[in-house]
This record gives structure tokens, C-alpha cells and sequence, in this order.
């Protein structure tokens, strides 16, 4: 995990087009991961500095290598969406604020970290593996309504009542589910046949049980909050997701704060979200439900 990571920056012409770096000042990395974003970014303002967030410590330690070269012109901090106004301070504005909402794959092909679905791994799936409960305990304090509601709304899965009865019956058998390839195992049998595609049939499951885990829908909202209001004339919030149930809160939010009031304050950078060209589509296979959406805060 501290070697450099082979991750690909999504969207990073267009993330960068949306940020306008150039500009200099101070910009906001919320996710800063392997610090693919972080790098271009730095690279292309030598006047710009960069605050970089993640909540994963084995991430930012991976960053940290990765942007050493620009010195004293990063400031890396442990820290979750929910952090962003402590970590800034009263009254500080920053010139743009990026989110990049997917999990990377340091993250998910860590057997330990329990997000694989390769590897037998503890059933944890914290993306701060230092706080917060583990999937084990999250699991052992839900019921089955809203175990299904969340596996439904986080994952899309039509089974979820299915898997979320045959989840927690597994669970509460002695000889249930020891391991995330239990888990695994107990999902794809509720789910039944494999999906289209031969995408694994308990993937759904594991994404809604993610973000669960980490409440990844409550720490968006959180960033849409406070963000925009930490933004100087002509910053920009710049957030990629790749869930269509991330992707609507950054849709509403940003809309909404367009719309006003204050009239007049933000403007959407564009109306539409942006998407990956298909040359990116084919080269990274991550990028293919990619969206970038941007706000600006008007002078």
C-alpha cells in the first residue's frame, strides 16, 4: 500500500478545465487518494498551493510520496468531508474545491481492508480503518427493513430484501459468515444467477454496504454544504461521482444553490454533467460512469 499506486485521474482535463488552476491561490483536494488530480493541478500553477483531505491514512501516506517534489506548497490533513470547515479554519476562502467520489482500486484489491470480492478479507470496510464501526458491527446493530432499504438505495440492487434476509440469517448462524468471501458467497446465492456481463452478482451488495459502512451519502451532503460557502469570488466546486445516487445529491445541490437565494451568487459551470470522451472510456474503464459537475461563486 505505500508503494505509488497505478491510479488514473478521471476526467482530468476536464477537471482541471473547471478549476482553472492558473489562476493560482489555494484549492482544496477533498479526496486527495494518490494524489493523481493534486499533481496536475500543482503542476500546472506554480502559484498555487494545495490543501489535501482524505479520510483513508494509508492513501494520504501514498500522496504524500507523490507530492513531495512541490514541498512546502501542500498541506496533507487526515480528515473527512464533514471536516472541511476545521480543517480550512474561521474565514478562510479557498479558489476551488475538488471531490473525486470513486473508490480506488489500493482500496478495493486490499484483502485486509475488506472491500474485495476477489480475496476472503475481514468484514470491515472502513475507508478510515483508525474510527467508526466495522461492517461486522454495523450489520450486528440493523434490522432486515433497513438493511434492504440501504442495499436497495446504495447498491440498486432488486433483491435487496432477499440479500438483507439472507445476510443477517447468516450472520446470526453460528457457523454464518466469517469473512468477506462469506459474505460474498451468501449474497450471489440470494441474488441467484450472475448478472449480464459476468459482473459478480454480490457487487451491488458491496457497494450499498461501503457506503453504509461509511456513510458516504450523509459526508456528500456535508461537502455540498459547507464547500460553496468556503468558496472566494470565482471559486469553483468541482465533484465527480460515479453513482447515480451521488451524482443527484451533487445535481440538487448544485442547482439549488444556482437558483438562490442570494440571487446571483453561483452560477453552474455547466448545465449539463460532463462525461468521459469514449478515447478516455476505452483507456480507463473507470471513467465510463464518470460525471463532473461544477459551481462557481460569482463576484
Amino acid at each position: 500500500m505505500h508503494a505509488p499506486a497505478p491510479h488514473v485521474p478521471v476526467l482530468l482535463e476536464e477537471t482541471m478545465a473547471a478549476l482553472r488552476p492558473e489562476r493560482g491561490g489555494t484549492f482544496v483536494d477533498a479526496t486527495v487518494g494518490a494524489g493523481g488530480h493534486a499533481e496536475a493541478l500543482l503542476a500546472r500553477a506554480p502559484a498555487a498551493r494545495l490543501v489535501g483531505l482524505d479520510r483513508d491514512p494509508e492513501a494520504l501516506e501514498i500522496a504524500r510520496a507523490r507530492l513531495a517534489p512541490f514541498g512546502e506548497r501542500v498541506r496533507l490533513v487526515h480528515a473527512r468531508f464533514s471536516e472541511l470547515a476545521g480543517v480550512l479554519g474561521a474565514g478562510v476562502l479557498v479558489d476551488g474545491v475538488l471531490a473525486d467520489l470513486g473508490v480506488s482500486s489500493m482500496q478495493l484489491d486490499a484483502a485486509a481492508r475488506g472491500f474485495s470480492l476477489r480475496a476472503a478479507g475481514p468484514l470491515d470496510m472502513r475507508m478510515d480503518p483508525t474510527s467508526g464501526p466495522t461492517l461486522r458491527a454495523v450489520l450486528e446493530d440493523i434490522d432486515e427493513d433497513a438493511l434492504a432499504e440501504a442495499i436497495a438505495a446504495y447498491g440498486e440492487e432488486r433483491h435487496a430484501g432477499r440479500v438483507a434476509r439472507a445476510l443477517l440469517r447468516a450472520l446470526a448462524d453460528p457457523r454464518g459468515i466469517e469473512d468477506t468471501a462469506g459474505l460474498a458467497r451468501v449474497a450471489r446465492a440470494a441474488v441467484g444467477a450472475r448478472r449480464a456481463g459476468r459482473v459478480d452478482a454480490a457487487t451491488r451488495t458491496f457497494q450499498a454496504l461501503r457506503m453504509l459502512v461509511n456513510r458516504e451519502l450523509e459526508e456528500l451532503g456535508a461537502l455540498l454544504a459547507d464547500a460553496p460557502e468556503r468558496l472566494a469570488a470565482g471559486g469553483v466546486l468541482a465533484v465527480i461521482s460515479f453513482h447515480s445516487g451521488e451524482d443527484r445529491l451533487v445535481k440538487q445541490a448544485m442547482r439549488a444553490r444556482a437558483a438562490g437565494p442570494p440571487a446571483g451568487a453561483f452560477e453552474l459551470v455547466a448545465r449539463r454533467a460532463v462525461q468521459a470522451s469514449d478515447e478516455e472510456r476505452g483507456r480507463n474503464p473507470r471513467a465510463r460512469s464518470a460525471k463532473l459537475r461544477a459551481l462557481r461563486r460569482l463576484a
